[in-house]
């Protein structure tokens, strides 16, 4: 019934559409998983342990509002943001779209958010709030669009929430903030992780990757997260490219595209991340994520677990349960005794 709500909110715009789902969550009518996840699916991910492997992506709950709904709708983890040191509108209206031949979504949001002190607030409520469900929640942190230094906006979001959250996420590689992704490389990625090293304290940080890298940039991405002690990576965040086999009639706006046509990218780019870094350094796969077959794609590619967002937006909440129980009869079919067996079989 959920995921025919779900659907039925799906025939509203795009953006109110995605209002009224946070509001439904915030009124207490989201699903509820009482579920217990197959012992088989148990794994941990730079050192934090997680009862399955499938997480929600950044960009739903934009605004720390909803975490804990999300993580009883049966999510192992949930990613918060992108959130701002200043609060900031983010792009013109429209700004997102529904490409529903092609499973897929295009975005130009532009970070839009409350910013830091509001989202900090919400997250220091919630470490004593009487509900809180358990589970992990992260941060996606994102720089301002006219901000003069946005190495030191990372920086001081990441002081300023560490201890508020399980782990952080570098959001250099947006395509809808002007300048953003020349943050991915070079000099500029230096002085970046160098800077939030010096901020960060015990939680994981994690570097969030476009899928449009050139094949030169993973090594000296890899060299420079091992150089400044980041603890791992997302793969990836949207796409600019547009297939030649997109047929909706979005197909051409301009923004980042997410959804089906981004898996065979995004998880060429995780497999080729993992062969170069090898088998210790913690990855989240995403992208085209929609099923337990494209998770446990991802997984044998090289992923140590998975977020989807996108095709929640054709298939309701009841995919998550679907994905991570799916996942359990793939890896035992394989012969694997742990989902951590199979991280990466493919290569």
């Amino acid at each position: 019934m959920r995921d025919l709500a779900a659907r039925a909110v799906g025939l509203l715009p795009p953006e109110l559409a995605h209002r009224a789902g946070v509001e439904a969550l915030k009124r207490g009518l989201g699903p509820v998983d009482r579920t217990q996840p197959d012992a088989i699916l148990r794994t941990s991910l730079a050192g934090i342990d997680l009862p399955h492997p499938v997480g929600l992506a950044a960009g739903f709950d934009k605004n720390a509002e909803v975490p804990d709904a999300l993580l009883r709708a049966g999510f192992a983890f949930v990613e918060v943001g992108a959130v701002t040191p200043r609060p900031q509108p983010g792009n013109p209206k429209p700004r997102l779209f529904r490409l529903r031949e092609d499973r897929a979504v295009i975005n130009r949001m532009g970070f839009n958010n409350e910013g830091l002190d509001a989202v900090k607030a919400r997250l220091e409520a919630r470490k004593t709030a009487p509900d809180r469900a358990p589970g992990v929640v992260g941060v996606n942190l994102g720089a301002n669009k006219d901000s003069a230094d946005r190495a030191a906006d990372y920086a001081v979001l990441l002081r300023e929430l560490s201890g508020l959250a399980d782990f952080f996420t570098l959001n250099v590689s947006s395509p809808n903030t002007p300048g953003l992704r020349g943050l991915q490389g070079g000099e500029a990625l230096d002085d970046l992780l160098g800077r939030v090293s010096e901020a960060r304290w015990a939680e994981p940080v994690l570097l969030k990757v476009a899928p449009d890298l050139e094949p030169e940039a993973v090594e000296t991405i890899l060299e420079a997260i091992e150089r400044h002690r980041i603890s791992g990576l997302i793969v990836s965040n949207t796409t600019t490219m547009r297939p030649a086999t997109l047929g909706s009639r979005h197909a051409r706006e301009t923004g980042g595209l997410s959804g089906a046509p981004l898996f065979d990218l995004s998880t060429r780019l995780l497999a080729e991340f993992r062969r170069a870094a090898g088998p210790e350094l913690p990855i989240i796969g995403v992208g085209g994520v929609s099923s337990a077959e494209t998770a446990y794609a991802k997984i044998r590619a090289g992923a140590n677990a998975v977020q989807l967002y996108t095709a929640l937006v054709y298939e309701g909440p009841g995919l998550v349960t679907r994905i991570r129980d799916g996942l359990a009869e793939l890896i035992r079919r394989d012969g694997f005794a742990r989902l951590s067996d199979a991280v990466g079989a493919d290569l």
